[in-house]
């Protein structure tokens, strides 16, 4: 595995920690850590022996959005299509995260502000620490709240209205108001917090890994499914994939045997 010097990356089997390391900055997003998450964001589409990732920043912040003292946004020399470009390569990241077939564990401490706000929400999974603080942070400084995917997903996951506020605001969301509109799955201590992840983590493992993929697939379609049968064909379509595996026979042969599945992802 590659070395970065952004990026902290440990593997445990099919779990990759991939952690922010840039505690100094409080893991804003510098150029070269925008880099480094599209070149680890490429190999997960590519290796598919990782199958979860738990996603975190190193010291006492997830993630502070846009590293301002390098981006220099308002800056008249950058072109329109030059801007645009540099906007684009961060919003991809978001995009990524959605498409890889790994499923994404957001461990949340501490403030996730503007992009930080944005890969925690592209995450399939958030948990968070006591001490986590979140909020889109682009529009307390003049630009719009809509920035790196953040309007599409919000909403859909804490609904129009709260998804409003946060963003026609730009006020912090604390972890017990998050976990009352669902924006997180559970909240606790921040001593705790690697632990938690973790165990959501080998929970996920623990499942077939084709019927894994299939379903952050199906949920990332499905969101969007115009009808309830559009989504309706998509399940179908996964259920008999998988039932023509070896796994499937497997689960099933575990669960009447009343054992743990071994599963060869065949």
């Amino acid at each position: 595995m590659n070395h970065y010097d952004t990026l902290d990356l440990r593997r445990n089997g099919g779990l990759l920690w991939l952690v922010l390391n840039r505690p100094h900055a409080l893991n804003a997003l510098s150029r070269q850590l925008v880099d480094e998450l599209h070149d680890v964001l490429t190999m997960l589409h590519d290796d598919q022996s990782i199958r979860v990732v738990i996603l975190r920043g190193a010291g006492r912040a997830f993630c502070a959005g846009l590293d301002l003292k390098e981006a220099n946004v308002a800056s008249e020399r950058v072109s329109v299509a030059e801007g645009l470009r540099g906007q684009r390569r961060i919003a991809e990241l978001a995009m990524k995260m959605h498409r890889v077939p790994q499923p994404f564990i957001a461990a949340v401490h501490g403030p996730a502000s503007g992009g930080g706000f944005a890969l925690a929400l592209a995450s399939d999974i958030r948990i968070a620490g006591e001490s986590a603080r979140m909020n889109a942070a682009f529009i307390r400084i003049g630009l719009s709240a809509c920035d790196v995917g953040v309007s599409y997903f919000l909403p859909r996951i804490v609904g129009s209205s709260v998804a409003s506020e946060l963003l026609l605001t730009g006020d912090f969301i604390d972890a017990p108001r998050a976990l009352a509109t669902g924006l997180v799955s559970r909240i606790v201590p921040d001593a705790q917090l690697d632990q938690a992840a973790e165990e959501m983590a080998r929970k996920i493992l623990r499942n077939s890994p084709l019927g894994v993929r299939l379903t952050k697939e199906c949920l990332r379609y499905s969101v969007d499914a115009p009808t309830l049968e559009a989504a309706i064909a998509m399940e179908d379509r996964n259920q008999i994939l998988t039932t023509r595996t070896n796994d499937v026979k497997e689960g099933i042969a575990a669960f009447l045997e009343k054992r743990e599945p071994h599963y060869e992802d065949a």
